[in-house]
């Protein structure tokens, strides 16, 4: 958790944490263009009917794409708004410079959950390269997706997507880094429902994860 606490809540749709780090100079203001960054409802942290999905997505020949705050920015606004209007609930989240994890749950109204990882996958890769001034390169390489059935499995895949930027090294508390939903994670679920998660150890989950 954050060692000062959970992050107060917002309302609305919050802009990005003040701690971002921005460039001194910046030659495409990429923010008039983002959608809001839209946090999901509360997680449900239990199995139920609908199906739960955990998706780890990397880029062609793991290059970092994402290499800057400001198309870190862009992709993770852009899970978590094709998220909601594909009607799948994220659960946890982790956008990093050159892959991405999401454990996401589906609803009755919810599309195929092929169709929103193309529409994902096509609308990032369009708005990096038209960022980086170059047509038609392709960003992702491809996707695992493992529908979760057990009740450990769903809890341990959630801290390891909480956990994520913490395993790679990034951040030494997970609340820590912006392109995650650990912070979101510890300001909406319940004292007890943060101390549970992130009580599941991550070292006996098998992602293929080297990155």
């Amino acid at each position: 958790m954050n060692p000062d606490g959970p992050w107060p809540s917002r309302a609305n749709d919050p802009p990005p944490p003040s701690t971002f780090q921005r460039p001194a100079v910046r030659t495409d203001d990429v923010e008039p263009r983002l959608p809001p960054k839209d946090w999901p409802h509360a997680p449900v942290h239990r199995l139920a009917d609908n199906a739960i999905y955990f998706v780890t997505a990397g880029t062609l020949l793991k290059q970092h794409f994402f290499n800057t705050p400001e198309k870190r920015d862009v992709l993770e606004r852009q899970v978590l708004t094709l998220a909601k209007e594909s009607g799948w609930q994220l659960e946890a989240w982790a956008v990093l410079a050159n892959h991405y994890h999401i454990v996401a749950r589906g609803h009755p109204h919810s599309i195929n959950f092929g169709e929103f990882l193309h529409r994902l996958h096509g609308a990032s890769a369009r708005e990096l390269n038209r960022l980086d001034g170059v047509s038609g390169r392709r960003v992702w390489y491809n996707f695992r997706d493992t529908k979760l059935t057990h009740q450990f499995s769903y809890l341990a895949r959630l801290n390891y997507v909480h956990q994520n930027a913490v395993k790679h090294g990034l951040v030494a508390v997970a609340s820590q880094y912006p392109w995650c939903s650990a912070s979101w994670f510890e300001r909406v679920a319940s004292a007890a429902q943060v101390k549970t998660i992130y009580g599941f150890k991550i070292d006996r989950v098998k992602v293929d994860d080297d990155y």
